[in-house]
């Protein structure tokens, strides 16, 4: 399973990194990263024909990862890839926008690394 991580904190590379050192190492995942929604924008055009779960922050500068959940929605159709949004605020609105524009899921930090395998495993 091919994963992009977006996330402005670069630390967040490091932690995933150590959290899935087993899957990373056995080939069940592949991390990719991404600080920016427009850095992932960039790879999601460069690894078109790959199969991507999406882990993004909401919160980021520049282009936020609502507007990025909102333009992977209207262009990467086929497949359609799955997409998680990750904030530190879990209220309502942020929960609200994110369904409205497609999210697959949503997660609150800091992250449960073992609820985000389970979900992971069935998604």
């Amino acid at each position: 399973m091919k994963i992009l991580v977006v996330d402005d904190e670069t630390d967040v590379k490091e932690l995933f990194l150590q959290r899935f050192r087993k899957e990373v190492r056995t080939e069940q995942v592949q991390l990719a990263f991404a600080h920016s929604g427009e850095d992932a924008l960039k790879y999601l055009q460069e690894h078109e024909s790959e199969a991507v779960l999406i882990l993004s922050d909401i919160n980021m500068p520049g282009m936020t990862g609502l507007e990025l959940l909102r333009r992977i929605r209207t262009n990467y159709l086929k497949p359609p890839p799955v997409v998680m949004m990750i904030t530190a605020y879990g209220d309502d609105e942020n929960r609200k926008q994110a369904s409205d524009y497609g999210a697959d899921d949503f997660l609150t930090k800091p992250i449960d690394f073992t609820d985000l395998k389970n979900r992971l495993i069935n998604s």
